[in-house]
């Protein structure tokens, strides 16, 4: 009987590493499921703990270029473990006192879908007190140490990511906060007195 139970033992935690479901709870009237809920290929995982991300593509859209357009938008490879991406967008309407980002993260499902994170807050109350919104903490620091953007509203200037390196991304993806592997796209919609004015989408595979 004994060792039917450590062979039963054995048959269990081989079948949870080959796939783990990760699932985190909120309690509204009892918990429910809350940001994350998916599966791990365990097995594939412990065999590649040395996870890696790779910029793919990036897309920037003015969509009222009376207001601001893009001065350049682009990922550049110093070599073939060093990328970055740099934006610039032109505000053609200054000062600009009110400011609201969406932050949508996408993951490709037999073409991209929303994954875990779809939120949109005042970046002007944002930038003054960071910590009380801490997904959107997590997401705004995947690029804000690379902008000029980290001061207080009104903005009377153009807007810069410099060199924006796929180290940073990586580590954020991987040690700060563990993704599955895959295809993802990190899109932001930037909206001035509530109007959407510009979409900017990063594409980068982790493998």
């Amino acid at each position: 009987m004994g060792k039917k139970l450590r062979l039963l033992g054995l048959i269990v935690i081989a079948s949870l590493i080959m796939q783990v479901n990760i699932a985190l709870l909120k309690r509204y009237n009892g918990y429910r499921p809350f940001l994350y809920n998916y599966t791990v290929d365990g097995c594939r995982y412990l065999q590649n703990p040395d996870r890696h991300v790779e910029f793919t593509n990036v897309k920037c859209e003015s969509l009222d270029k009376t207001f601001s357009d893009f001065e350049y938008c682009y990922i550049k490879a110093i070599n073939r473990s060093y990328k970055y991406v740099s934006i610039k967008v032109n505000l053609f309407k200054t000062p600009v006192t009110k400011v609201k980002v969406n932050f949508l993260v996408m993951k490709r499902f037999n073409g991209y879908r929303p994954f875990l994170y779809n939120i949109t807050v005042d970046a002007c109350k944002f930038i003054e007190n960071p910590n009380r919104n801490p997904i959107a903490h997590y997401l705004s620091d995947l690029f804000l140490p690379y902008t000029n953007l980290v001061h207080k509203c009104p903005y009377n200037h153009s807007l810069i990511m410099d060199k924006l390196p796929i180290d940073h991304i990586n580590n954020q993806f991987t040690n700060v906060l563990p993704f599955p592997t895959g295809d993802y796209a990190l899109c932001t919609s930037w909206m001035a007195y509530d109007i959407n004015r510009a979409n900017i989408k990063v594409f980068l595979t982790l493998s």
